[in-house]
């Protein structure tokens, strides 16, 4: 299955939600009204299984995975001890391009995955061009020397100050550390969690 390429707006429209990386006043007023000429027109309501189906959409297009990757990731997750919401979420937010977005590298997440795909991204000094590459506690993440004084990248860290970064991140110039997992409350999170894991074990 290929990357949705259309417009974000509308993707945010059909789940009901802002799964853009930035604020659209336009589109927070349009959010209930489902794109499409008939989008007013009173919702059904949604079966179980449609609504864990439209939580599992809208993870999948906030974080940018597609369907198998996202399947293997809950299923993985779910095999584990502990509390699997709160662990599929430590998951998805210490993706390398989620962390790199969080850090303020990117103004999107999308931005932020190019820039791990083209090698802009280091891992302790290395290299590391694997969107989905796991960051582990303490691990040091920065920016390229060859895309320092690049324009979005410099505009992207102006938008995100240290007052504004979660509190499972540090930042100094154009390096961060991930100080500890990602918990559920430091996050807001803008799909339910346990319908996500429900549908994955069907």
């Amino acid at each position: 299955m290929a990357r949705y390429t259309g417009p974000k707006h509308k993707l945010a429209r059909r789940e009901g939600v802002n799964v853009l990386d930035k604020q659209s006043v336009s589109l927070q007023r349009r959010l209930n009204i489902p794109p499409g000429q008939h989008g007013r027109k009173r919702k059904k309501r949604l079966s179980e299984y449609g609504a864990q189906l439209r939580e599992k959409q809208k993870a999948k297009v906030i974080y940018g995975i597609l369907e198998k990757q996202f399947s293997n990731l809950v299923k993985k997750v779910a095999e584990r001890r502990g509390e699997t919401g709160e662990m599929l979420l430590s998951v998805l937010e210490t993706r390398l391009d989620n962390i790199a977005y969080r850090l303020g590298f990117a103004k999107s997440r999308t931005m932020a995955r190019q820039l791990v795909s083209h090698g802009h991204v280091l891992v302790n000094q290395k290299r590391v061009n694997i969107p989905s590459y796991r960051v582990k506690v303490d691990d040091v993440i920065s920016i390229s020397s060859s895309l320092q004084n690049n324009k979005e990248v410099l505009e992207a860290l102006e938008e995100k100050d240290n007052r504004t970064l979660l509190p499972f991140l540090n930042r100094e110039g154009m390096s961060g550390k991930l100080v500890r997992l990602p918990k559920r409350g430091d996050i807001e999170v803008l799909f339910d969690l346990q319908p996500i894991i429900e549908y994955y074990s069907r």
